[in-house]
């Protein structure tokens, strides 16, 4: 069954403010749809909204794997690698499916700065591969077994302002944002004796940036930041946002992790809502006309990214009515 943006989104939010809003405020439910869902301005705010997930959930997951001093378990300092030693079980909760039979290697990195060398060890034909993810969550190189084969190989990735001059031997990849994430898998049977053999594998994999390769080099120790939420889950702290935070952060994001080329159209309708003047800064009060609709139930993520939206139909004089009892239609963010 197909569903306009404009009925989805209308039947996401009347299911999420029913579901967080005292009945007296069910009185003002008819004026909330025929108001302020019939405004184009709401509507590119949703849209503003869904094109920014990524990038603010990518920081908020940043956050939550750096915040140590040093490698440990899932989590490892900005520009340290981390190992997995063991199969995810069944607590791990810092990504969302996480493979079953591979063993992780990890890590966050700032290229904007200066590139970053991958150098990987001869893994003798075993299936490992090394997505490598710009701050928008969207994969620019996977160099492993498929695409690079299991030889010996080094990597320098850089920046997207980056010009320069490489040493001999290595392949670039160039980053299409500052920030970028190193997700390495490398299958393992899960016997005592693999888990050994992978755990070599790691232990020779080194990340280092450029101005110290081929030195001794040890990384800075991490710093911790009180103020990080620790426990809560990635996904819970994005959609808990208000909208003017949410906004403002994806707004300061967007200064060292820039749009790509092929987003430029989408984004034109944004400029005439004043979201990107004075250089990438957030408009308050053009927030305020939807902020205000979106904190009714609390945060913009509980009115779009509900896990369930409930159908909706539209009348002759194409103002929405109530959500088609029954009806439950998954949102695009399963899909992420």
């Amino acid at each position: 069954m197909r569903i306009s943006r404009r009925a989805f989104g209308a039947g996401t939010l009347s299911l999420s403010v029913a579901a967080s809003m005292p009945k007296a405020v069910f009185a003002e439910e008819g004026a909330l749809s025929d108001g302020i869902l019939e405004r184009s301005d709401f509507w590119t705010a949703l849209d503003a909204y869904i094109y920014a997930y990524p990038l603010v959930t990518m920081e908020y997951t940043r956050r939550a794997l750096t915040n140590v001093v040093k490698p440990v378990g899932t989590k490892a300092p900005m520009g340290q690698i981390g190992r997995l030693r063991e199969y995810p079980n069944a607590s791990f909760r810092d990504v969302t499916a996480p493979n079953a039979d591979t063993l992780y290697t990890y890590g966050f990195f700032d290229v904007g700065k200066e590139p970053y060398v991958f150098s990987l060890p001869d893994m003798n034909g075993r299936y490992a591969l090394f997505p490598m993810l710009d701050g928008w969550t969207n994969v620019f190189a996977v160099p492993g077994k498929r695409t690079t084969g299991t030889g010996a190989q080094t990597y320098v990735v850089t920046g997207p302002g980056w010009k320069g001059t490489l040493p001999d031997g290595m392949t670039e990849y160039k980053c299409p944002t500052n920030l970028f994430w190193l997700l390495g898998r490398i299958y393992c049977t899960g016997t005592p004796e693999d888990y050994a053999a992978v755990h070599k594998i790691q232990d020779e994999i080194s990340v280092v940036p450029l101005s110290a390769y081929g030195k001794s080099y040890t990384p800075p120790a991490g710093k911790i930041d009180p103020s990080i939420d620790m426990k809560t889950p990635v996904r819970d702290q994005v959609n808990a946002l208000d909208a003017v935070s949410f906004f403002t952060l994806f707004c300061e994001l967007m200064k060292d992790n820039p749009r790509r080329q092929q987003m430029l159209p989408f984004l034109s309708g944004w400029r005439k809502s004043a979201l990107f003047r004075a250089r990438i800064s957030i408009q308050a009060s053009w927030m305020s006309p939807f902020t205000a609709t979106f904190q009714r139930s609390h945060s913009p993520g509980s009115c779009c990214i509900s896990r369930k939206a409930m159908g909706i139909s539209r009348i002759s004089t194409g103002g929405p009515t109530r959500p088609k009892p029954g009806f439950m239609e998954p949102t695009i963010f399963s899909a992420l």
